[in-house]
């Protein structure tokens, strides 16, 4: 095939440690059919990429790393868009996706997109493929057992959280020196390359997604520390959930771009220790569960199903003053999907306060006494999002759909590791060792407040 030791192809080989080499070879020879090294000399269809990814991974995103390993050029003379791909293409492309620059993936991007050598994108296409990729992740993430303990089937329509993802993603891509598009700049119908590379330079999550899609799917260089770190950064463990007794307002794609923007120490593990399903209506009920806690993400839908919600990154404490510190932050899930954080205006990031006369009572998040960026009443049910036409502490326009909404749901996840004080080793509730303390709430017809937030070895598992 001409110069196959091209300066890309030994440029590639020294971003993988012998050992990479050695696996990423073994690969392609299984890929191709072939056994041994005469391999080297092979190349792969279309066909054989079919054949070879992980079971029932999407057609289209197939497709897509096809076109991707074929537009490869590794040697003056070839065009680098034939229909087979040669160990070097392979090797490059992974190269590039894996390690390359935001100029490297850009040009693969661009031609997974495309399929052929063109260089003007049309933004439906990019729309296209960002919700395919989203996709293509939860799909290896689900059949690879890669979920750690979360239920797409007891949380809101992922496929439907993919396209509010997609299109979050999608609002960072504008021309490269451009920072933000009004309603004065039209947007551009088509994108050339150098905005790609701009929006994979500034949305780390489009690498993060191509480089799991993959390794995931080809089932190569997963033992890799930073491919490792992607899959494990990218979703917390839920802990003690009770999926048959829960339904959660979040969907999955949501989960995994709002655990992104928590402190790095804070994402490995999420534990839902609020649920107004189980706990019931109680305002009261709310502040003995989350106070002591550790840091929380409340997560809240009104009465015209608007999804929102705040970060607390500090333990909430009953007290009339605010609290916690600028790492606080708002959020949207639907209809839209975005995170706001601290603007540095003032301080008022959090506050808790029940059962006084002097103060408002209500948790709230940013902006101040009767105007709260986020406001819980302490009278259940009501709330407001007064932020016209911003939030002072976070920037965040109106989360609810009204600016006083009635709410219809709310969930409280407590984030990182159990804080010290409330870790005891084989615990079990006073209900486990104690039978006839259940058997009286039984015949009382109480419930167990905590059922469906049990930390059930099987949740873990799953």
């Amino acid at each position: 095939m001409g110069n196959v030791e091209s300066s890309s192809y030994q440029k590639s080989l020294l971003r993988f440690l012998p050992e990479e080499q050695k696996e990423i070879n073994e690969t392609f020879y299984n890929m191709s059919g072939e056994k041994n090294e005469k391999a080297s000399r092979e190349t792969v269809n279309l066909q054989q990429l079919k054949d070879f990814v992980f079971k029932g991974f999407p057609e289209s995103m197939t497709i897509r790393l096809y076109n991707g390993m074929k537009s490869i050029c590794v040697s003056e003379n070839a065009s680098g868009l034939s229909k087979r791909i040669s160990k070097e293409q392979f090797t490059v492309f992974l190269s590039d996706v894996l390690r390359g620059t935001a100029e490297e993936k850009s040009y693969i991007v661009s031609r997974m997109i495309l399929g052929d050598d063109s260089e003007s994108l049309k933004g439906k296409q990019v729309q296209e493929f960002t919700e395919e990729l989203i996709m293509a992740v939860v799909y290896l993430l689900k059949h690879k057992k890669l979920l750690k303990g979360w239920s797409l089937e007891n949380t809101r329509d992922y496929v439907a959280g993919g396209k509010v993802l997609a299109a979050q993603l999608l609002s960072e891509l504008r021309p490269p020196g451009r920072q933000e598009l009004t309603g004065l700049q039209p947007i551009p119908s088509t994108w050339d390359r150098s905005a790609i590379e701009n929006w994979i330079f500034k949305t780390p999550q489009i690498s993060t997604f191509l480089s799991i899609i993959v390794t995931q799917s080809l089932s190569v260089l997963q033992s890799q520390t930073e491919n490792q770190a992607d899959v494990e950064n990218l979703v917390p463990k839920c802990k003690g959930t009770k999926w048959t007794t829960v339904a959660s307002l979040l969907d999955f794609p949501s989960v995994m771009y709002i655990n992104s923007h928590l402190p790095t120490e804070l994402q490995d593990q999420w534990r839902l220790i609020f649920s107004s399903q189980v706990h019931g209506e109680s305002f009261s009920r709310l502040c003995g569960q989350i106070v002591n806690q550790g840091p929380c993400l409340l997560v809240l839908k009104d009465s015209e199903g608007f999804i929102f919600g705040g970060f607390a990154s500090q333990t909430w404490d009953v007290k009339p003053q605010f609290q916690g510190n600028n790492r606080c932050f708002l959020f949207s899930i639907f209809p839209h999907l975005e995170v706001y954080t601290y603007t540095g205006y003032n301080d008022h990031y959090m506050y808790l306060n029940h059962g006084q006369q002097t103060m408002p009572n209500g948790l709230g998040m940013g902006g101040q006494h009767n105007y709260f960026g986020l406001w819980i009443d302490s009278n259940y049910g009501k709330g407001h999002s007064k932020a016209k036409p911003r939030c002072t502490t976070y920037n965040s326009p109106q989360l609810s759909a009204q600016d006083d909404f009635l709410l219809d749901a709310l969930e409280v996840w407590a984030v990182g590791e159990l804080p010290e004080s409330l870790t005891f080793k084989d615990k079990k509730s006073i209900l486990d060792v104690d039978p006839e303390a259940q058997a009286l709430l039984d015949m009382t017809g109480k419930s167990r407040q905590s059922e469906g937030l049990r930390d059930l070895k099987e949740d873990d598992e799953n």
